[in-house]
């Protein structure tokens, strides 16, 4: 058990790209559609390719755009067959960049200023694409021949995937885990593979009852359905004194529900009614939890993630949204705690790293 107190840093604020992208777009969406409308027909999917059916220029410049909101950052048109436009930008499944896409998003024009275009933070699941060929490199790979072997694991609220393809006895170990995350990514989305996909490994035989792609979501919905509602996981330890320690993790809890709490807050409270093992008895006790009650109705511009309690201690771990002034309530219910000093400390933490140490 660690309870410490991070360094206070400075709200990040959306990124003057992000403006600039949305202010080029206006200008430049008349030309991208007059290109997508003259683009040949549908041929097979090629992910190195994102913009088919644009001019050289438009790919370089869109390519640059995104790239200036974050040199990481993908992006891919969609929209053929009848279907309506969309641009999507992706952080690939990184938890550090899902947030500064969901401002990407935030800024996009939004009703007729949209222009029947939609946008996405994350790619979005694609059925329809599990039944075409998928290029990489000077391979084609025809999906229908793609199967998944699916283990359900309850206690880490996670599906475990061994993925197939029998063309896998041919091509690189690279170009195999590529099929594999295209293939995830179109079956159920890009944000629910990052919130319920665990392992995921390669075949090169067919695994003992696997199933098509199209099935992985039956699977994941009733890995899901005990969690419907928010679950606390509770253990025991030590302090670094050796006194008796409690720890309390909200599980599971995905960063993609809360993409814009970047800023891990962590606020210290001191309590002064213990046990001889220095663990916290009323009035202490109720007072904590009355605390805990004000920190749950901060919706999603903070959400409490751990709770650590020895030593006279109590600490909350938070995510916050660095820019929706929930900072300043926080200051201010640390400032109104009667039983000694609350502390508030934060820091920029956008891949949720320091939630690590209390994963299952």
């Amino acid at each position: 058990m660690g309870i410490f107190r991070r360094p206070r840093e400075s709200s990040a604020a959306t990124p003057p790209a992000i403006s600039e992208f949305w202010e080029w777009w206006a200008q430049a969406r008349p030309t991208i559609e007059a290109s997508l409308a003259a683009a040949p027909g549908p041929e097979p999917a090629e992910p190195e390719a994102p913009g088919e059916g644009l001019s050289a220029e438009a790919i370089e410049e869109l390519s640059r755009r995104v790239h200036k909101i974050h040199a990481e950052l993908q992006w891919e048109i969609g929209g053929a067959e009848g279907r309506a436009p969309s641009l999507t930008v992706s952080g690939g499944g990184d938890p550090e960049l899902r947030g500064l896409t969901e401002r990407w998003l935030r800024a996009a024009p939004t009703g007729a200023a949209a222009a029947g275009w939609g946008f996405h933070p994350a790619r979005q699941a694609d059925l329809e694409m599990l039944s075409q060929d998928l290029v990489l490199g000077d391979h084609e790979f025809d999906l229908e021949y793609v199967r998944l072997g699916m283990r359900a694991d309850a206690d880490r609220a996670r599906v475990h995937i061994t993925a197939y393809h029998p063309d896998f006895l041919f091509v690189s170990e690279e170009q195999r885990l590529q099929v594999a995350l295209h293939v995830l990514d179109w079956a159920l989305g890009e944000d629910d593979v990052a919130r319920w996909v665990g392992e995921v490994t390669i075949a090169t035989e067919a695994p003992i009852d696997s199933l098509p792609p199209s099935m992985l979501s039956a699977v994941v919905e009733q890995v899901a359905e005990p969690f419907a509602e928010p679950a606390w996981l509770s253990g025991e330890g030590r302090t670094p004194r050796g006194h008796p320690a409690r720890l309390g993790a909200r599980f599971p809890l995905h960063r993609q529900d809360y993409p814009l709490c970047d800023l891990h807050v962590a606020i210290t409270v001191p309590y002064a009614n213990s046990n001889p093992d220095r663990l916290p008895v009323e009035p202490s006790s109720g007072a904590l939890r009355a605390f805990e009650k004000k920190l749950a109705k901060l919706g999603d511009r903070a959400v409490l993630a751990v709770r650590e309690t020895g030593d006279g201690l109590r600490v909350f771990h938070l995510y916050a949204d660095p820019d929706s002034g929930v900072i300043g309530e926080l200051d201010q219910l640390a400032a109104g705690w009667a039983e000694g000093k609350a502390k508030v400390a934060s820091t920029s933490d956008p891949g949720w790293r320091a939630l690590a140490p209390y994963q299952p």
